[in-house]
Parts: C-alpha cells; sequence; structure tokens
C-alpha cells in the first residue's frame, strides 16, 4: 500500500547503500514526513538470512539501555554491570558477522532525543574494530534537530564517522495529489473523488507532509458526507482544516 514519491525513492537507495556499506547514516525529517516508513520499507527488503535488523524505537533507556537492546536482540542475556556489557555486545556484534555470516543493521528511531551520552556511546561501538571496519550498520532516524545536534563541536567525533545525511523532503504538488489518489484507488475508488482546489489547499496546509495530507483528507471526506457532496471541494476542505486547527 505504499506510495513511493521521489524523496522515498531516493531516502530507499540511501539507506540500501549505507547498509550496504556498513555505515553510519543519519536520516531526517519533519514530524510526519515518512522517515521511518522509509527506513522499513528499505530493511524490509533486507535477506533475513544474511542481515540482523536490530530495531531500537525508544531512546528514553539510557545509554545501557542501547548495550541490553543490542544484547538481547542477539539472543544474549544481559550481564548487569555496563563494564562487562559493554565488551558484551562487542563480541555478540562481532559473532553475528564472524560466526554466522550476517550482516547487522542497527536502527534507531526517535533519534533526536537520544542524550550526549547514548550519541558517545554508538561512536565507540562503530569504533570497536580500530577503524579497520565499522561492526555494523547504524541509522540514526529523528527530526532535524538530529542533524543539528550533531554539528555541535562536542560530537565532531561522531560526525566525522556519518557517511550518509539525508533530509525528507516534503511531497511536491503534483505528489500529493498522486498520494492522494493512490490511497482512494487502494480504498476502490477511481475516479475523481477531489477536487483541483482542494487539492492545491491540502498541500499548501500540509506542506506536503504525508501524515498531514492524510489528516486532512480524512477530515476532508467526512466533511463532504455530512453535507451530502459527491466531491470533495474546496469549502469541504476548508472545513476540515477548521475541524483539524481548532482548539
Amino acid at each position: 500500500m505504499l506510495h513511493r514519491s521521489t524523496g522515498h525513492n531516493e531516502a530507499v537507495a540511501r539507506i540500501g547503500w549505507c547498509i550496504q556499506e556498513r555505515a553510519l547514516g543519519v536520516i531526517t525529517g519533519e514530524v510526519g514526513s515518512g522517515k521511518t516508513v522509509a527506513t522499513r520499507a528499505a530493511t524490509a527488503a533486507l535477506d533475513t538470512s544474511r542481515n540482523t535488523l536490530i530495531y531500537l524505537g525508544n531512546p528514553a533507556v539510557g545509554a545501557r539501555g542501547i548495550y541490553h537492546g543490542i544484547v538481547t536482540a542477539l539472543g544474549g542475556v544481559p550481564r548487569f554491570h555496563k563494564a562487562s556489557l559493554i565488551p558484551q555486545t562487542v563480541d555478540l556484534l562481532a559473532a553475528e558477522e564472524n560466526e554466522r555470516g550476517k550482516r547487522v543493521v542497527i536502527a534507531i528511531d526517535e533519534a533526536h532525543l537520544l542524550t550526549p551520552d547514548q550519541l558517545e556511546e554508538i561512536r565507540l561501538l562503530t569504533n570497536s574494530e580500530l577503524d579497520s571496519k565499522s561492526p555494523f550498520a547504524c541509522l540514526l532516524v529523528g527530526q532535524p534537530t538530529l542533524r543539528r545536534r550533531i554539528k555541535l563541536g562536542m560530537f565532531a567525533a561522531l560526525d566525522q564517522r556519518i557517511a550518509l545525511r539525508f533530509a525528507m523532503p516534503p511531497l511536491a504538488k503534483t505528489e500529493t495529489g498522486d498520494y492522494i489518489s493512490h490511497h482512494l484507488k487502494l480504498a476502490g475508488r477511481v475516479d475523481t473523488l477531489f477536487s483541483d482546489d482542494a487539492v492545491a489547499l491540502i498541500h499548501q496546509v500540509s506542506r506536503g507532509l504525508p501524515r498531514a495530507i492524510n489528516n486532512l483528507a480524512v477530515q476532508a471526506l467526512i466533511a463532504a458526507y455530512a453535507t451530502n457532496k459527491a466531491i470533495i471541494d474546496e469549502s469541504s476542505t476548508r472545513a476540515a482544516i477548521t475541524e483539524i486547527t481548532a482548539d
């Protein structure tokens, strides 16, 4: 059911390259821009017999929590003390590649919430092989503040290790219309349901962000249904905007 826009396809291709190279990548975008969807699309295409995906969706677990999540995902029982948990994590990552022949991909969502300590732990993990190679591919997925934070001087060492930086672009006006049509077709509606004025207004208010487009389109459908309209026009869309933006 996924709508593949130009930005989405580019994100998937870049993420795929990052994984192939076992590199560190930073994928950022506004709330609802589709960065997590693109990451999941890229990782879903991986051969599970050759790749092990570790998805960490909640950064609010502290620095130790990252090690705990990796060890658990790799089938280990996390050791209690951090001093022994760190080498356990490094050993399991190495064993996954050297003994099982599988590449590890660590995807950390909501990465803009990572603390300085957590970012430093991630850098140290990628440096465990003395820069000879990266022991895993790592994707940091978050809001634009992540990109700005990493540029701070205190994260210079991490910043220098980043091989991929990609900011999810918003949908263009024509892509917004295609996005709406795509989902309508999935629902069984192939004729024109949204007027050009309605699509233009949805694009303007949503700023081309897919999640905002979804919300506005659904509310516009409800507004049109409530007034017995066969076509979602500009007035139905304005009613939807009022409903969503009302306090």
